[in-house]
């Protein structure tokens, strides 16, 4: 607010994590532009039907009447209006129309999630020629980066270090930022993984385990078999995302809970399971549905339990109360991701804290450590892979919103035949807790991070976390010695040994010691972004010894222990 009246700029770019305030800040520098007679009117531009409503509702609680109603062929509007409420769609069927409408009266226009003006050419087009006369022009957005290059109408771009252009804000307000000034909750991802078996186009039944090393085709496959609800995964996640829901409950009454599906079909499907688990008819949001912002509106004033929705619960739609998530999309671009975990950051009162459960999947558990990064939209960058930040999103976000009947040829290359869940870890504040070995859903091992309490600072459940983990760790190695048959007391290597290893057969070993590896692996990519072959490389090369698929129980040991070696001197260093 300094900074805007201190220069009183004609542009002014705000940058600023979902749930620090974007829409008070804009509304209060509408009314103080109007009480000092700088502008007449105000024009609101939003990406969606239901966000006009929002805003509408907002101003109106700031004495700002504004019309959500208003379309560009209807040319006047009451006089007890102050402005209107518009999308970038629908400036982009008649521009000219907004344009002789911004002409007429001292103008601003306020560009609500201000990236969507990329959307389409002639959307950006439209924005720039409506509103090229405006007075004052304040754009707002909460991810400042889009999966595309082209332009962004009245943002200032400069060339960064390697002579790229990148946006510049007036001002930036980042996640990292508001956890500190207790404006925003901190959010735990909890992790899970589990085997998964699938049949391919070719007739080949594949295993494999969610989380592990694999190549692109085979993580998006197994990341499909374990969102499928007829398998096992998604049943456990759900229910263990339920009871985490439950023990937030106990110092938030009214929290709710949020599904994040990928299509119609699985969201319906979704609630079916959660019905039957809290006993609770959730409310499923569908993404043609007309009467989908309603359904929202009465969810967001309600306590019920969960609400299950495709694609409509994105930026800008403010249900405080939404506690925990769970991320059960196969959509996973970075602008994608962090829409949707801000669906739960709006803190309402100091202590609560977030949980969104997610796929143990490479690229999510790399978003979701990357939550305090700041990211600015660059032009010109040459996408190189469907996974790049930049890559369009827009396919995906189409499958998304599409409906059963769309669902293409993947039906007949796919086709999932089981999945089991296990806790993987929690990630929170940069940093991976979790408990060694296969951690079995319901277990008291699970429940020691699902019990967290739901009123805590950061700094807090960060101890906890630690300390649950530390606590765990010393009982197993109690565990372990105690069982531990015909290990004499000097015996280092026995003592290092998983503490369920005596009791398994050799098979059995040798897989838990290989699931414990690969995960250490996995951990120390999302650490370093080192390449797992090159890790394992590394780990044969000091420890020696074949291939992890060959190795014997002693080789994989030493090479277990060898990576928590690295991992403490890293931490150390």
């Amino acid at each position: 607010m300094r900074k805007y009246f201190d220069e009183s700029p004609r542009d002014f770019l705000a940058v600023a994590t979902p749930g620090a305030g974007k829409t008070t800040f804009a509304l209060t520098v509408a009314a103080e532009l109007l009480s000092r007679r700088v502008i007449d009117r105000i024009t609101i531009v939003a990406p969606t039907e239901h966000l006009k409503v929002q805003w509408a509702e907002a101003a109106a609680r700031a004495g700002i009447p504004i019309d959500p109603t208003y379309s560009a062929g209807q040319g006047k509007t009451s006089t007890e209006y102050l402005g209107i409420a518009v999308t970038y769609a629908g400036v982009a069927v008649n521009p000219l129309a907004m344009r002789i409408r911004t002409e007429r009266t001292k103008t601003l226009v306020i560009l609500d999630e201000v990236h969507h003006a990329g959307d389409a050419l002639s959307w950006g087009e439209g924005v720039r020629e409506a509103f090229d006369p405006a007075t004052r022009r304040l754009a707002l957005t909460g991810t400042p980066f889009r999966s595309d290059i082209n332009p962004i109408p009245f943002v200032t771009y400069a060339p960064g270090p390697d002579g790229i252009p990148r946006s510049l804000a007036d001002f930036t307000y980042g996640y990292g930022h508001a956890l500190a000034d207790h404006v925003v909750r901190p959010v735990l991802f909890m992790a899970y993984s589990g085997e998964m078996q699938w049949r391919t186009s070719a007739g080949d039944e594949v295993v494999a385990r969610l989380g592990e090393p694999l190549t692109k085709d085979m993580t998006a496959q197994a990341l499909r078999t374990a969102l499928d609800p007829a398998g096992s995964w998604m049943p456990s996640v759900l229910e263990a995302a339920d009871r985490r829901l439950s023990e937030v409950r106990r110092h938030v009454p009214d929290a709710g809970g949020l599904v994040i599906a990928s299509d119609q079909t699985s969201a319906r499907a979704y609630a079916k399971l959660l019905k039957g688990i809290s006993g609770e008819s959730p409310t499923v949001v569908l993404s043609d549905e007309k009467s989908g912002s309603k359904k929202i509106a009465a969810f967001t004033e309600s306590d019920a339990r969960w609400m299950v929705a495709v694609r409509m619960v994105s930026e800008g739609v403010d249900v405080p109360r939404l506690a925990v998530g769970v991320y059960a999309t196969t959509i996973s671009t970075p602008l994608f991701f962090a829409q949707a975990v801000g669906r739960f950051v709006r803190a309402r009162k100091r202590g609560e804290t977030a949980s969104v459960f997610v796929p143990s999947v490479p690229n999510l558990l790399g978003l979701a450590s990357e939550m305090e990064v700041e990211r600015d939209h660059v032009l010109g960058r040459k996408v190189t892979d469907d996974g790049d930040m930049f890559a369009p999103e827009d396919a995906m976000v189409a499958q998304a919103n599409a409906s059963e009947s769309a669902s293409g040829e993947l039906e007949f290359s796919f086709e999932a035949l089981g999945s089991e869940a296990t806790f993987d870890r929690v990630l929170f504040d940069g940093g991976e807790f979790g408990h060694s070995g296969e951690v079995h859903v319901g277990s008291d091992e699970e429940m020691d991070f699902l019990g967290i309490p739901g009123l805590l600072e950061a700094d807090q459940v960060r101890d906890l976390l630690r300390s649950r983990q530390s606590e765990r760790a010393s009982k197993q190695k109690a565990a372990a010695r105690g069982t531990r048959p015909g290990g004499e007391a000097g015996d280092e290597r026995s003592d290092r040994r998983h503490p369920t290893v005596a009791q398994v057969s050799t098979h059995e070993q040798l897989a838990l010691l290989r699931r414990e590896l690969n995960g250490l692996v996995a951990a120390w990519y999302h650490r370093t972004s080192q390449p797992h072959g090159v890790t394992h490389s590394a780990l044969r090369k000091e420890c020696g010894g074949p291939a992890a698929a060959v190795a014997t129980a002693d080789q994989l040991q030493a090479r277990i222990d060898k990576i928590r070696d690295w991992a403490i001197g890293r931490k150390s260093s």
